[in-house]
């Protein structure tokens, strides 16, 4: 890396600048976080975090600014199109990105996540976690507006199936749809969404929009069981998927983040695939508690008490400092620039009193997803080609790109799309 500029980094007192002075002004008092995806659109802004302040930009002139610090960077935007190089010692590089690996796959690799020092991702263990993204709080689990009595969901029964799947993202890493399909020959399951569709859903409620309407909330509450799978298979990555059904007291059976058992509001209210060697055995699970409203009640007991009993859900709720459709607290990339300001103010206070900066690094359980697998339930039967066989296959050319790309940033200099694909291919 090019060599940090010598000397102690001057320090601001909090009030040397009010709001309205001139960017420029306020650039050259403040560490500047340069946005280097455009997420945020802002072409300058003085940001207060606690104590500290940071001047947040996606201008681009700014990376050869004497006080920019940190470059920040959108996982679904990072590309090998225009980096940031020759990377400077003192610019630290941070990634936010809540998505799944199907968004940019060559991010879950150890050579390309380990060129950050700071991430928010839906790890636990990232240095901000974004877990619980699509959790409003300990409150919407507990709520009864949507709950619809056992007595009223067995009524229904005569006209609705037990279980009800609505996806229209098909064939995703997860081959989630495949396993559906299986699921289909053994129980009833309503469709609605684009992906094995067989049940048509009102038409204002056709649009993706709809997914958090009260109308479409309100016919999905009247079913006893919701299958709730994730587009991807990673740890800690928990989506509305999820913790919609549980908001609106219908049992989850859940396929997904082979962690989920950690986030579970009791011990019992989900049933998770994993537990069974075959949809078969699922779907005769199922039945079992369909039949039996005893049963069928041991995993929403939690809910009608309003009982939380998980220690790390309800921390993760109550730690963290950003909040989900909440005007009243920042959002999650408001936290984020100032988890990365208040670690930049942190470092440069170290250097004043002449002391080492602290180097954070990212590392890979940041972003941790093995390698997407997919069913074959009945091998004999023809194969049909679909978009699901692409992501193997995709994964494994993402772990050259991974290399490639961790090679060349290590030259620290700019290269060419033809050097990258030339050492992606190489092989």
């Amino acid at each position: 890396m090019e060599e940090e500029p010598t000397g102690p980094y001057p320090l601001p007192r909090n009030d040397a600048l009010p709001l309205n002075r001139k960017k420029m002004l306020e650039a050259d008092s403040y560490p500047v976080m340069l946005w280097w995806s455009p997420l945020t659109g802002e072409t300058g802004r003085l940001g207060r975090c606690g104590a500290d302040a940071c001047f947040f930009t996606v201008n681009r002139t700014y990376l050869h600014h004497p006080t920019t610090r940190a470059l920040l960077f959108y996982g679904t935007d990072f590309n090998i199109d225009s980096l940031p190089l020759p990377r400077k010692a003192h610019h630290d590089w941070a990634l936010f990105h809540e998505e799944s690996p199907k968004n940019n796959y060559k991010l879950f690799h150890k050579p390309v996540i380990t060129l950050f020092n700071y991430t928010a991702t839906f790890s636990r263990h990232s240095h901000l976690p974004l877990t619980t993204q699509y959790l409003e709080g300990i409150e919407v689990l507990k709520s009864h507006r949507y709950l619809v009595p056992l007595r009223s969901k067995n009524n229904l029964r005569k006209r609705l199936a037990p279980l009800v799947y609505v996806q229209s993202d098909c064939d995703p890493p997860s081959d989630r749809d495949s396993y559906v399909r299986e699921l289909m020959t053994y129980i009833e399951v309503d469709s609605y969404g684009e992906c094995l569709h067989n049940r048509d859903l009102p038409q204002p409620l056709k649009t993706p929009a709809s997914m958090d309407a009260d109308g479409f909330y309100r016919i999905v509450a009247q079913y006893k069981f919701i299958l709730a799978f994730e587009n991807a298979v990673c740890d800690d990555y928990i989506t509305e998927k999820f913790w919609r059904p549980l908001k609106l007291g219908v049992v989850p059976v859940y396929y997904g983040s082979p962690s989920i058992t950690d986030w579970l509001p009791s011990n019992r209210s989900a049933i998770l695939v994993s537990d069974f060697s075959h949809p078969r055995e699922l779907a005769r699970y199922i039945r079992r508690l369909d039949d039996d409203d005893r049963r069928y009640e041991a995993y929403v007991e939690w809910k009608l008490k309003g009982e939380i009993s998980n220690p790390r859900l309800l921390a993760a709720l109550r730690e963290r400092t950003w909040g989900v459709q909440d005007v009243s607290q920042d959002n999650y990339i408001d936290a984020f620039e100032c988890m990365v300001c208040s670690k930049v103010w942190d470092n440069m206070r170290l250097q004043e009193k002449g002391l080492t900066p602290k180097r954070w690094k990212a590392d890979v359980t940041h972003l941790s997803c093995p390698a997407p697998t997919v069913f074959a339930f009945s091998p004999g039967a023809p194969r049909q080609r679909s978009p699901r066989e692409m992501w193997v296959p995709s994964f494994q050319q993402s772990k050259k790109e991974a290399r490639a790309l961790r090679w060349l940033v290590d030259r620290n200099r700019n290269f060419s799309a033809q050097e990258f694909w030339g050492l992606v291919f190489k092989d």
